[in-house]
């Protein structure tokens, strides 16, 4: 339990019952001739955990600070290593289908829900637009949140001339509803380890509203964070939070069978919060329908 007094296994918390997969490396280390920082070369030479697979799915976790998609050809993201696992792993002679329902922000890490075939992309699609998809998020704090659990609600919007959200009223242009369920885990010496289960998907969300709370997420400088986490790097790009998609819980898209896919730490979070997620089951499904 460490300084958080936790039990190695603590499934109240989101913690047990995933699907557990094993590992496979990401790439070789000549990637990062195509332009990735050092950090982005890291995290591609560490092993790709794949925490669930199927014919119609396919479940990894995203380590930081990798982009998930959607940049110009040449630069690592996390999708165009996926598709070139199935490429090899299946055999497939030609382009790779690749649904991708959701993402993550670069500095964070955790789930990441691919889809394999049209079908199921449509099908988890939906689910995710219905708000029918559970998440559970860790984050360590700067400061500890008040009371130690409840439901934020705010007003969100993305700023019109940079990246990042802010939190504003009602009746400004472009803001929608933020609602995310929170409570307190444990406190220790690297912070405040709080569960987030957000009702709704909006920039940053969680993020801004921890800050917007004088709680910010730990090496989160975007949203006033002081203190730094994990690896150094030297482009802010690079840099990492503390924020983990911890599990992910959907309806498969053929079978509609309830699926938790659950996602261990980085081995930058502290020990003693590694050993509270350390997983209780280790079955991994096959390549079979």
């Amino acid at each position: 339990g460490g300084p958080w007094g936790f039990p190695p296994c603590a499934g109240g918390f989101g913690g047990c019952g995933g699907v557990w997969g094993g590992s496979r490396p990401l790439g070789p280390p000549h990637r990062q001739v195509l332009g990735a920082g050092a950090a982005v070369t890291a995290a591609m030479s560490t092993p790709l955990a794949i925490l669930f697979e199927d014919n119609h799915c396919l479940a990894v976790a995203k380590p930081a600070p990798l982009l998930t998609q959607g940049v110009p050809p040449g630069i690592p993201t996390l999708e165009g290593l996926v598709r070139a696992y199935i490429k090899e792993r299946y055999h497939k002679p030609g382009n790779v289908y690749l649904g991708i329902p959701h993402r993550l922000d670069r500095p964070v890490s955790g789930v990441v829900l691919f889809a394999r075939t049209s079908k199921a992309a449509r099908r988890l699609a939906e689910q995710f637009a219905q708000r029918q998809v559970a998440k559970v998020y860790w984050a360590l704090l700067e400061a500890e949140p008040q009371p130690s659990e409840g439901v934020w609600h705010d007003w969100v919007r993305k700023h019109p001339e940079e990246s990042r959200a802010e939190v504003v009223t009602t009746d400004d242009p472009g803001a929608r509803q933020a609602v995310v369920e929170y409570r307190v885990l444990g406190r220790g010496p690297e912070g405040t380890l709080v569960e987030f289960r957000p009702q709704t998907g909006r920039m940053h969300q969680l993020r801004v509203q921890a800050a917007a709370r004088g709680a910010p997420v730990r090496g989160d400088a975007l949203y006033g964070a002081r203190e730094p986490f994990g690896p150094p790097a030297d482009s802010p790009r690079d840099r990492v939070i503390a924020l983990h998609a911890r599990s992910l819980t959907f309806l498969h898209p053929i079978r509609y069978e309830p699926v938790q896919v659950t996602a261990p730490l980085p081995e930058w979070w502290p020990a003693s919060v590694r050993g509270l997620a350390a997983p209780c089951a280790v079955p991994r499904r096959g390549g079979t329908a």
